[in-house]
């Protein structure tokens, strides 16, 4: 007789990058050479600073438990940059520190969202929003990100989108899958919406110090919306420390502290030594630094991919004006983005995602990370140019 698995499992989905990825790894033993394009972690060694102080913090003895919510010290220079950040008064009782920035999600969605309650999160998006909210028995709603409007989000579609049910609004800016990033009015707007219709407010910006010229501005920032919102961050993105595991959240105090015993009730803490390279890289000058010359190489990569992407047969790019993701309109090729990716993989060596990995908004699109060196982004366009070039030519 089999286990019998409880029926939340069913509702829980998965992330397509890590099974394109295993896929992608299994071709390469028999092999075959393929182009990454998957995956989105930056290529880019942590900073060594960051590293060293990690080594120093271990040799310390910074290798035991801390406290759940994190070393005060840590929450400290969190709130610190943050407050840099934002414009914002942070506490450090406000921060919590986790393994991990989903971590914060399903904690928030854990402490605050009943079963059969609605969560609207963006369509396409990074398809964990809609995964946990299922998982805890939530109703997940999309809001779809439209190409023609740069992929950020019809406020009166939001509007209109908002029940007595609705509990909770996930944002995303900048973006992930497209690369698209809220103005300023989306954000004033999306803030009124939040205290008019009382909503909570998630806003996911990891990748906020990944930016291309546009301003960043955080609904956190907005005022009234600090006591609605949770910041959802980390260091994986800006610092190149993806396998650290260490995210945080910002969020008010009487929620933090229920954020704090789901982790003592979960992970226990985050790692002493990743916690203690973080103030390392929130506040040195060298660790600032790193991260501006990685985000001007992420500049002329996404230039570079943008072009060649532009350059083939039914292929249409907007500029992304942050993260690290092109997001194409295939449509023109005739192929189904599924199928089109599948083909780019076993075919033409070339691994990335088909937009309806990140929900049905993404059908006609592909996900294109362009975390690599250049010379293999020529190569990965070079594949695709030519494999799509064959394709299209013979229709």
């Amino acid at each position: 007789m089999g286990i019998r698995f409880a029926g939340r499992m069913e509702r829980l989905g998965t992330e397509g990058a890590f099974e394109v990825l295993a896929r992608a790894r299994a071709l390469e033993a028999t092999g075959k050479h393929v182009v990454h394009l998957e995956i989105g972690e930056p290529d880019f060694a942590t900073p060594d600073n960051i590293t060293e102080a990690a080594i120093g913090a271990m040799h310390a003895g910074y290798t035991h438990y801390t406290p759940a919510g994190g070393i005060m010290e840590v929450r400290e220079a969190v709130a610190r940059f943050a407050a840099r950040q934002l414009g914002v008064d942070i506490e450090p009782t406000e921060v919590v520190l986790v393994p991990g920035s989903k971590n914060v999600l399903h904690f928030v969605l854990l402490a605050c969202v009943e079963p059969g309650e609605e969560v609207i999160y963006p369509d396409p998006g990074y398809p964990i929003y809609a995964s946990l909210v299922s998982f805890v028995g939530a109703v997940p709603v999309p809001v779809r990100l439209r190409e023609d409007r740069g992929f950020r989000m019809d406020l009166d579609e939001l509007g209109g989108l908002v029940t007595p049910r609705t509990r909770l609004l996930i944002l995303n800016s900048p973006q992930n899958p497209t690369g698209g990033v809220l103005t300023r009015e989306d954000v004033e707007f999306i803030a009124g919406l939040a205290v008019d219709r009382n909503l909570l407010v998630i806003s996911d910006e990891i990748y906020s110090q990944i930016i291309y010229g546009a301003e960043h501005v955080s609904i956190l920032s907005m005022p009234g919306l600090k006591e609605r919102t949770v910041l959802m961050d980390g260091m994986s993105k800006a610092y190149a420390m993806c396998g650290w595991r260490l995210g945080y959240g910002v969020a008010p105090r009487e929620l933090a502290a229920r954020m704090e015993a789901l982790m003592i009730n979960t992970s226990s803490c985050a790692a002493a030594f990743s916690q203690m390279a973080a103030v390392e890289a929130l506040e040195s000058p060298e660790s600032e630094a790193a991260v501006q010359r990685m985000v001007a190489k992420f500049r002329a990569r996404r230039d570079l991919v943008v072009e060649g992407l532009n350059a083939m047969p039914g292929v249409r790019c907007q500029v992304p004006q942050g993260a690290f993701y092109a997001f194409p309109n295939v449509e023109g090729t005739g192929l189904d983005e599924q199928r089109l990716a599948e083909d780019l993989l076993m075919t033409a060596g070339v691994a990335l995602l088909p937009g309806t990995a990140f929900g049905a908004g993404g059908a006609g699109f592909l996900r294109v990370a362009y975390t690599q060196a250049e010379a293999d982004l020529q190569v990965g366009l070079e594949r695709m140019g030519n494999h799509l070039a064959d394709r299209v030519a013979v229709r």
